[in-house]
């Protein structure tokens, strides 16, 4: 095909070219883009000629991930937890010893651990993370003298990084379905429908440059029926809540409401497009088609659920039922998106003692595509966005890979995706792009305030 003279710009425009960049569920040639003065994708034309003043890049572009699941502070107790002292050790007991970084970290100290993680999140592959924040209050339990004074610190440290923020005020009221109240090692948590209502609301208000706000309900364990049913009548944004993780919550939801907590939520939660259901490890297919009527989505954190041993979610399941699906890094043990596409795909494979279990010969053939399109679509609902990805309309955000990466050389441009997903070692991406800017955080200074945070939390 002859490439297309490119059409003049209009003024205010920045315009990139790339030989190779994923449109539309392919690898497409010769792509031109042209990004808006409101950072947004103004068009994507494939087989386009480069005019003169566009950027053009010798490597190819490739759309960036939502993080959809982000505890930015678990940051720090990444790898403090990989040794067992008793006869059993499980997700439970992995939260008990986890509770011990919550209950010291300052607002300075989660501006630094965050900002290094949101760094990482970029180099993996992410431009937006949505952090599901129930770490409220001061070290005591009292709250700061600004409720918002945590969810600041988390603004400020994706704006050291440069990377985009939906931020989601948790609700966090009790301890399980039988507490009245809060443990004392949760009382930094403490938060109703109300509060977390004020704090989306400031957090819109403040008008931060790529900074949005939903809510999160922790999970139905630890909200009120009522809290529940406010924020869902209240809440103008994404609604975010933990979902049949472990079995044993399957078995207390079941005791306390007889209902499994997906299937409680299918049936009196109010379930819509609103909502992202994270993890959803736990469920029969029954639940399965009541949350694709919904029209809600399911948040996977595949590295987060092996490393707590949660169990593996019904990907062919979801996958066929047309679920809106994203990932998240959750407990940060992971960080990059190919990592936790692969994760899914190789627990499905020893499970069901099959290969490529995510494709569709019918209609996506290759697993890494249909994947990682999946995830790109499901992502924009999760973080609030109208659409994500080299479309008009989207923010312009992308990621630059690195075709000379080892991993990566000799591979068919029709062969990259795989590659990156099933072949890298390392994650090949040698920049990312956010709202049409090249981010660029000051790495030495975040790896210094990161350190110093650390010694400070655990010592040296």
């Amino acid at each position: 095909m002859t490439p297309l003279e490119a059409p003049p710009a209009p003024p205010d425009q920045k315009l990139l070219w790339a030989p190779h960049a994923w449109v539309g569920g392919r690898w497409r040639e010769r792509v031109l883009l042209a990004v808006g003065d409101d950072g947004r994708w103004y068009s994507v034309q494939p087989d386009t000629a480069a005019p003169p003043g566009a950027e053009v890049l010798n490597a190819a572009l490739l759309p960036s991930l939502v993080d959809a699941h982000s505890h930015a502070f678990q940051r720090a107790f990444a790898g403090f937890a990989e040794s067992r002292s008793g006869e059993h050790d499980d997700f439970w007991s992995w939260r008990d010893r986890m509770y011990r970084i919550a209950l010291r970290i300052t607002p300075a100290q989660l501006r630094a651990v965050a900002a290094h993680l949101y760094a990482e999140l970029l180099a993996g592959g992410y431009t937006q993370v949505c952090e599901f924040h129930y770490l409220h209050h001061a070290e005591d339990g009292r709250p700061y003298a600004d409720p918002a004074a945590m969810a600041w610190a988390l603004a400020d440290a994706a704006a050291d990084a440069g990377i985009g923020l939906t931020l989601l005020p948790a609700v966090y009221e009790r301890a399980g379905f039988s507490q009245a109240g809060l443990r004392a090692d949760q009382r930094r948590f403490r938060a109703g429908a109300a509060e977390a209502l004020a704090l989306q609301q400031a957090v819109v208000q403040s008008r931060r440059p790529l900074v949005d706000a939903g809510v999160a309900l922790h999970s139905l364990r630890a909200v009120r029926t009522e809290s529940l049913h406010e924020v869902a009548r209240r809440c103008t944004g994404p609604i975010h809540i933990h979902a049949a993780e472990q079995t044993a919550e399957v078995d207390d939801s079941l005791a306390a409401t007889g209902c499994r907590p997906i299937e409680w939520l299918a049936r009196h939660g109010g379930l819509d497009e609103r909502w992202q259901l994270v993890h959803a490890t736990h469920t029969k297919p029954d639940e399965i088609a009541a949350v694709a009527r919904s029209g809600a989505a399911v948040v996977l954190c595949p590295g987060t659920e092996a490393n707590l041993g949660d169990g593996l979610a019904d990907l062919p399941g979801w996958l066929a039922a047309g679920v809106p699906l994203s990932l998240g890094s959750d407990s940060q043990v992971t960080r990059a998106w190919p990592e936790e596409l692969r994760w899914l795909e190789y627990g499905q494979r020893l499970v069901l003692r099959r290969r490529n279990v995510a494709a569709d010969p019918a209609s996506q053939p290759d697993t890494a595509a249909r994947l990682f399109d999946r995830m790109l679509a499901g992502g924009a609902a999760a973080a609030g966005q109208a659409c994500w990805g080299l479309q008009p309309g989207a923010r312009a955000d992308a990621l630059l890979v690195d075709l000379d990466d080892p991993a990566l050389q000799g591979m068919p441009p029709a062969r990259l995706l795989d590659a990156i997903v099933f072949a890298a070692p390392a994650t090949p991406f040698s920049r990312a792009m956010v709202a049409g800017r090249w981010a660029a955080p000051d790495r030495a200074r975040l790896a210094s305030r990161h350190r110093e945070a650390m010694t400070a939390l655990v010592g040296g």
